[in-house]
This record gives structure tokens, C-alpha cells and sequence, in this order.
């Protein structure tokens, strides 16, 4: 019998959800940000497949979700209005 996921307990690690400001726009519907902290962090972040109608420009406050695992890449989850 193998171990899975769910036999094991392990559970998966929730999103971060941070305020941050868009610097610029890259290839690939790829975005560098600032996010909204006191280290004023640069990060990657990424528009997923299904948001193709949310228009980001350079200068716009987004939403991005962060995994723990890795702080340097995000998702842009939606605008901040």
C-alpha cells in the first residue's frame, strides 16, 4: 500500500494574498511588481489563463497571491480599485 498525499496528513500550503504595485510589463502576460510592504520586495507575478479580461498596465495596485514556498513569484489575482 503507498503513502499518498491525503494518507499522509500533509497538507498543502495556502496562498498569501499582498497588495502590490505593478513596475512593468513583460513577455507572456508576465508582470514585475513592488509589493505594498516595508522591504518593498520585487516579484514576478503572473496573469492565470482564465483572467484574459483584466487589463494591467504599469502603475495599476493588484492583488497578488504568493506561495510560502517561493516569494519571488506570484499570481495577479485582481485589481485594486
Amino acid at each position: 500500500m503507498s503513502a499518498g498525499r491525503e494518507a499522509s496528513g500533509a497538507r498543502e500550503a495556502s496562498p498569501i494574498e499582498v497588495d502590490a504595485r505593478v513596475l512593468e510589463s513583460l513577455p507572456n502576460a508576465m508582470y514585475r511588481v513592488e509589493l505594498e510592504n516595508e522591504g518593498r520586495t520585487r516579484v514576478t507575478a503572473h496573469l492565470p489563463g482564465g483572467a484574459g479580461l483584466l487589463r494591467v498596465l504599469p502603475g495599476d495596485t493588484v492583488v497578488v497571491e504568493l506561495m510560502p514556498y517561493d516569494l519571488t513569484r506570484g499570481r495577479i489575482v485582481r485589481k485594486r480599485a
